[in-house]
Formats: structure tokens, C-alpha cells, sequence
């Protein structure tokens, strides 16, 4: 009897690794190689029909945008949503109960009572804490809201994969990306207990709007089934602009997720200025040889992240120490914001292209999450990018390699904790 339990025992765990093995086999992926700066000697505008295909996308032409910075994005959100007549798509991963999530559900409503289709996607466990009154008015109202991977049973395996986006798609002719949450520490009125946090979005108008509403349609379709068609959603748009753009979101199987793609090409192609904002900076062991060997080839690479003590999460910026040394000794210039949260997800490269969107530069990002991010080639938002950098860096502390390696052995010790956490943070 005793070996016949040991028998089951162990085949119940052969069982279990082969499961393992076989789920593992489905999620795996060749990491995209950064060994081709030397393939990259392309003007910009030549490499980037590379670029946009290689991240599952397509150049669109034709485009308008408009940066928003901090307050200004609801500002804009707002009047859109007030402005819209057929359909208004909102989708954001963090809303809290508040001033905010208030203003923002009874905007949402009012539409829905005017006629308007009003179809709200929320990443499950970041709004839990939206609030029963926001809730009930949105849905009394006509709102359908859904929620990405509710805590099912059916979704036992996806718990951990969030919605990170936030998006907003207004008659499916204007669309807002970005990173603010609707929590009430993005808010720039009558703020208090502290420094409200800082952010970029933009408002976009043109064929590109298509691109984002489908991004939208991509979880909205996996959650409901609903597939919505017709000139409320997707009308024809003529050009509004000169921005040509692409947008990086597919996240196929077996296959390197597209925001990954984008920020380690990006690493490759840069010959002149590669700048990033970003408050979750953890980027491989590949992208920090990338960014020395952009640096070797001449490149001004600067990093501004937020320090540990005006993250909101201080154990992610821990475990970015974990690879400053190795960049500042490359060449890479960090600079870390001491006042509030930086959370703009931003980058400029060589003064004429940019990229704004919701991912972080890390592992969750570019491995688990749903992201967004859109690539812009326009020189004049590059530029006024560079002049927020600028201008943000007048406020921050450079990280200096000699200082930072004396830091005390209990900062490297929190440092190297914290790195052995860094897929999941």
C-alpha cells in the first residue's frame, strides 16, 4: 500500500512538471537581438517602415497631436467626452474612488443618457477601489462596463496579466493615450497631501485614431465577445495633420510582445540624443549593453526616473539601482526626480522622433501587461519633449558612479533584493 501511494505521488508530480514545462513552452519567446547597431546606419525615415513592421504595426500618415501635461490631459478628457455624440471607448488600468473617479463617471453617464454608446474596459484588480457609486450610476445610466480578467475561474491563469493601458476614443475620431490614472494624486486642482504626480498624454486626431481604437476592441472583444462595427466607431477620417505615426500593442504568442520591440530597436537606431523619462526603469541585461554601446558610438543617452523616495513605489526604484552602476559607467547620464512621481513614459531620440504611451521600460511591461505606446516622427514634439526634459532636469539630482558606489552595504543590499523581484514589479 505505502508503494503504491509513493507511486502516485510521483506521478502526480511528473504530472505537474509536464504541465509546468508545457505552459511554460506556450508563454516562451526568443528574445529580440540588440547585437545590429551596426545595421542601423539608415536615416531615420528610412528605418522606420522596419520599424513599425517589426512591431506588428503600420505607418499611418496624416496625423495630429496634441502633448498634454499633467492637469491639461483631463482638461482635454473631459471636453471630449462632454463633445461626443455616437460613442465614447474609456479604458484605463487604476481608478480609485475620489473627486476624480466621480467627475469622470458622472461625465460618463450623462452621455450614456444622451444616447450615446459608452463602453468603459477596467483592468479588474486596479479599479477595485472604484467604488460602489461609481459603479451603479455608470451602469443605471446605460454604461456597459467590463472588467479584464475579473477573478474567474475561467481566468485562474491570466490573473496576473493586466490591462495597463489608458485610452480614451471619442466618436472614433479623437483619441487621448497616456499614463494618468484616475486617482486623485494625477488631479492638479485643489490637491492635497503632497505634490501631485507628474504626467504626459496626448490627443490625437486622424487615420491613427483607428489604430488605437482597435487596441481598445482587442480586450474588449476577449472580455464580452461584442464586435462593434459601423461609422460610430471606425468612420472614415481624413488627414488632420503631419505626424506619421505607429502604434505598438500586439502581443502575440510564441513571439517578442511589440512594446519590447520598439524600446530595445529604439536602443539600436539612436545616433544622436536618445532621452527617457520613465518612473519604472529596469531594463534587461541586454538593454543596458545596448544603451553603453549607444553611448560608445557616440550617443548622448540620458535617463530620468523618480528617486526612491517619491516613487510610489520605492522597492521598484531599489531594484533599478541594481543596474545604475553598470550604466553610469558606461557613459549614461541618470537623473533622479526628488519632488513627486514622475510617470511619464516618454522617449526622444536624435531631436525627431518620440515616443509616449503607457508602458514602463521593465519586465512587467514588456512581458505581462497589455500596453500601448505610440511612435511619433515629428521633430517640433520631439523637440518640445526635449525642452520638458530639460526642464525637469533643472530639478533633479545626477547620479554620480563614484558617490554611487559608496553607497552603504544596506543600499545594496535593499538593490539586490528587490532585483530578484524584478519580473513581477
Amino acid at each position: 500500500m505505502w508503494e503504491a501511494d509513493m507511486l502516485w505521488e510521483l506521478a502526480l508530480g511528473a504530472l505537474v512538471v509536464v504541465l509546468g514545462i508545457v505552459i511554460w513552452s506556450i508563454k516562451r519567446h526568443r528574445d529580440p537581438e540588440l547585437a545590429m547597431a551596426h545595421e542601423c546606419n539608415e536615416p531615420l525615415h528610412e528605418l522606420l517602415p522596419s520599424v513599425s513592421g517589426l512591431t506588428h504595426a503600420a505607418l499611418v500618415e496624416g496625423n495630429a497631436v496634441e502633448l498634454l501635461e499633467n492637469g491639461d490631459f483631463f482638461d482635454a478628457l473631459f471636453e471630449e467626452i462632454g463633445a461626443a455624440r455616437l460613442s465614447v471607448h474609456f479604458e484605463t488600468f487604476l481608478w480609485k474612488e475620489g473627486r476624480l473617479g466621480a467627475r469622470l463617471a458622472a461625465a460618463l453617464a450623462e452621455r450614456a443618457r444622451a444616447g450615446v454608446q459608452v463602453r468603459v474596459l477596467l483592468d479588474a484588480r486596479g479599479c477595485s477601489g472604484m467604488g460602489e457609486a461609481a459603479d451603479r450610476l455608470m451602469a443605471a445610466a446605460g454604461c456597459r462596463i467590463v472588467r479584464y480578467h475579473a477573478p474567474r475561474l475561467r481566468n485562474l491563469g491570466m490573473l496576473n496579466r493586466r490591462d495597463h493601458r489608458k485610452a480614451c476614443i471619442a466618436d472614433g475620431r479623437v483619441a487621448l493615450v497616456g499614463g494618468h490614472c484616475i486617482v486623485d494624486h494625477w488631479l492638479y486642482e485643489g490637491m492635497k497631501g503632497g505634490p501631485p504626480f507628474r504626467d504626459i498624454g496626448l490627443r490625437l486626431r486622424g487615420p491613427g485614431v483607428h489604430a488605437v481604437q482597435s487596441a481598445f476592441s482587442e480586450n474588449w472583444v476577449a472580455e464580452c465577445g461584442e464586435l462593434f462595427v459601423g461609422e460610430d466607431v471606425f468612420p472614415r477620417l481624413a488627414p488632420a495633420g503631419d505626424v506619421m505615426l505607429h502604434v505598438a500593442r500586439a502581443k502575440p504568442e510564441r513571439a517578442a510582445p511589440a512594446v519590447k520591440i520598439l524600446h530595445h530597436l529604439v536602443l539600436c537606431m539612436a545616433r544622436e540624443r536618445l532621452w527617457i523619462q520613465n518612473p519604472y526603469f529596469l531594463p534587461q541585461k541586454k538593454a543596458v549593453h545596448a544603451l553603453a554601446a549607444a553611448v560608445k558610438r557616440g550617443v548622448d543617452v540620458r535617463v530620468m526616473v523618480p528617486s526612491a523616495q517619491a516613487s510610489d513605489m520605492p522597492v521598484v526604484q531599489h531594484a533599478a539601482h541594481h543596474n545604475f552602476e553598470a550604466l553610469l559607467a558606461a557613459g549614461v547620464r541618470i537623473f533622479e526626480y526628488p519632488h513627486t512621481l514622475l510617470h511619464q513614459k516618454v522617449m526622444t531620440m536624435d531631436g525627431r522622433w518620440c515616443a509616449i504611451g503607457s508602458s514602463n521600460f521593465d519586465d512587467r511591461s514588456f512581458e505581462i501587461n497589455d500596453e500601448i505606446t505610440l511612435g511619433l516622427l515629428d521633430a517640433g514634439l520631439a523637440r518640445r519633449l526635449e525642452a520638458i526634459f530639460e526642464r525637469d532636469m533643472r530639478e533633479c539630482q545626477e547620479l554620480d558612479l563614484a558617490t554611487w558606489r559608496q553607497r552603504g552595504p544596506g543600499h545594496r543590499l535593499l538593490d539586490a533584493a528587490a532585483n530578484l523581484l524584478r519580473e513581477q514589479l
